[in-house]
């Protein structure tokens, strides 16, 4: 499996606040993170900088070549929850700090399935050169109101509450997360992505992006495609290719 991220500031906002780490472990599986952080000029890069290295940490440590399907949900389910703790704790004891969160969504890959794990808006897709199928659900107020019927997907896009989400790392003493698997068959991706890249590109044309582009190459067109469009938050972008 091929590995590639990238992240841009884009073209408004002064600081990065979304953060990504991959990593390969024993045997060829690997995984990814992203997260999107929230909570003022300084809170947002901390929580997110903070949430994925203690998840990174609690993969890379408690990773083994034998472990099974429910082994590796027990794994990511711990992550997301030591994170959750490192976060909301330092938030609570460091003045500036209050009230920050991050979206997250992280995925181990292994023996030919994709394991995902997610709370926010941030997003997961798995993508062939024939289908786009997003495996994620925006933890957000617009994606409750496109669910009861009261907006389009489209609508969704520039609602003024498109910015707001329900479910977020840091901000609760306890967080509830989704997991999901799929079949990560060869010639596939699994796609990460935040709403920086996700609000300027719609489901349905991403799939001519992961066909004209090649995996190396994929990251950079995503990104400088949010930003022709406006740019108006972080970007990043993460790829596995199996």
């Amino acid at each position: 499996m091929q590995l590639y991220s990238k992240s841009d500031i884009g073209l408004v906002r002064e600081t990065n606040q979304d953060f990504c780490m991959t990593g390969e472990f024993p045997g060829g599986a690997v995984w990814a993170i992203v997260c999107d952080g929230m909570g003022g000029h300084n809170g947002g890069s901390t929580a997110s900088r903070v949430a994925t290295e203690t998840m990174s940490g609690t993969l890379t440590s408690g990773y083994r070549e034998d472990m099974n399907s429910d082994d590796i949900r027990n794994l990511l389910e711990l992550a997301v929850n030591c994170a959750n703790k490192a976060v909301y704790e330092m938030a609570l004891h460091v003045q500036g700090l209050e009230g920050m969160g991050t979206t997250v969504v992280a995925v181990i890959a292994k023996g030919g399935i994709a394991h995902v794990i997610h709370a926010g808006d941030s997003r997961a897709y798995f993508c062939t050169d024939n289908e786009i199928r997003r495996i994620t659900t925006d933890h957000s107020i617009v994606q409750m109101l496109i669910d009861s019927g009261e907006l389009t997907p489209e609508q969704a896009r520039s609602h003024p509450y498109r910015n707001q989400i329900t479910r977020a790392l840091g901000t609760e003493p306890e967080l509830s997360t989704d997991y999901n698997t799929v079949d990560f068959v060869p010639g596939s991706k699994i796609l990460i992505c935040t709403d920086g890249m996700s609000n300027y590109i719609t489901d349905e044309s991403l799939l001519d992006y992961v066909r004209e582009n090649s995996c190396e190459k994929l990251t950079e067109k995503l990104i400088e495609t949010a930003k022709e469009r406006g740019g108006s938050d972080n970007i990043t972008v993460a790829v596995i290719a199996n």
